[in-house]
């Protein structure tokens, strides 16, 4: 089998989610893996699933070499064995090539949905990542509206709120003003990174004396 257009749409998908290509192509392979373990349910753990540049697709299990073999999907006998491999010996495992002829619509859509999944889960994993080191430092964010409890700010990849008790008294904002916040907080959730931002922590007069008094 073999994924049309691979490299274009590595390459799509690296420039316009930022995710680098290693990312893609293992949640590719374990989208294939989950759907092949659904085809041979008696392989279990013994299956893999690799796909080199081209995006041809392979996949492999391994099995015990014995005498005759009574589970096609677990063990070869060591006559068939020896034809893939002359040192075959009973008792030693092989792997071997069993890549399926019917990896069709099925298989390809039940990849289809867990290659986006994990795409949504690298997304957020690496925005995780880039905001998890401005902790404690001050970032420009956008206001895009007024909320019941704070403000919708964009910090570019991600909207948070700031709450109407980390703004400093009478101070006002407008759609589209840029504000700068201190990062108090940055936690990992199922819905992404969670950054608690503020206009009053004491953090963020530190910061900005350091940024208008250089050491």
């Amino acid at each position: 089998m073999k994924i049309d257009g691979f490299k274009n749409m590595l390459n799509i998908i690296q420039n316009e989610r930022g995710i680098p290509k290693e990312k893609i192509v293992s949640a590719i392979e374990a989208a294939l893996l989950s759907a092949t373990r659904k085809k041979y349910k008696g392989t279990g753990e013994n299956l893999s699933v690799k796909i080199d540049d081209d995006g041809n697709v392979k996949v492999f299990a391994v099995k015990n070499v014995v005498e005759e073999a009574s589970d096609t999907e677990s063990e070869i006998s060591l006559d068939e064995a020896k034809k893939i491999d002359k040192h075959a010996e009973i008792g030693s495992q092989l792997t071997i090539e069993i890549t399926p002829k019917d990896f069709g619509r099925i298989a390809a859509q039940t990849a289809k949905q867990v290659i986006m999944q994990r795409i949504r889960e690298a997304e957020k994993e690496i925005s995780f990542e880039e905001f998890s080191k401005k902790q404690g430092e001050i970032i420009t964010g956008v206001v895009q509206q007024k909320e019941y409890n704070g403000y919708l700010i964009n910090l570019g990849k991600i909207e948070t709120i700031l709450p109407f008790s980390e703004v400093e008294p009478g101070e006002q904002y407008r759609l589209k003003d840029r504000i700068k916040v201190y990062v108090v907080e940055v936690t990992k959730t199922s819905k992404g990174p969670q950054i608690v931002i503020s206009r009053t922590n004491p953090g963020l007069v530190k910061k900005l004396f350091e940024l208008e008094v250089p050491e």
